[in-house]
């Protein structure tokens, strides 16, 4: 059974998304409840699968200008048994997102690192891992669009 919002919940949402670090007693005043109806509201939306992390943003204020990112395509040699490839890439701190994709390549992987070596190293264990066929990397030079969910 998919979980319902009500209008609360929304608004308890809307200012987590403003300031995740918000405490309780200041998120209560915002939506008119108590501290302990909004903490037993958050466990149910963290237990229902509503709200399913929190990001931690390093450095400057967020200021992700100093990342560096680069989309690798991955070729498996095994396309339908390469989960091993899935569950390495999983475990790799700077992959910061896998798409399975259509076309010659498998995987779409969105790598983001300090610098452009941190990027090379980690194209170097993407590309010698068992089941990797081939890779082809390509650097972000800017990001126009950047939405956080």
């Amino acid at each position: 059974m998919k979980y319902i919002l009500d209008r609360t919940d929304e608004l308890i949402l809307a200012e987590l998304k403003k300031d995740a670090r918000i405490s309780h007693a200041e998120l209560s005043s915002r939506v008119n409840l108590s501290r302990n109806a909004v903490r037993v509201r958050i466990d149910r939306l963290e237990r229902e699968g509503v709200i399913r992390g929190y990001t931690i943003i390093t450095g400057d204020a967020g200021n992700k200008a100093s990342e560096t990112s680069a989309l690798m395509f991955v070729y498996r040699k095994d396309r339908m048994r390469g989960g091993d490839v899935i569950s390495a890439l999983s475990k790799i701190p700077e992959v910061v997102a896998c798409d399975v994709i259509t076309g010659d390549f498998d995987l779409v992987v969105r790598v983001e690192a300090t610098d452009a070596d941190r990027i090379r190293q980690v194209w170097q264990i993407i590309s010698e891992l068992p089941g990797v066929r081939d890779t082809f990397t390509a650097f972000s030079l800017s990001s126009v669009v950047r939405r956080q969910s």
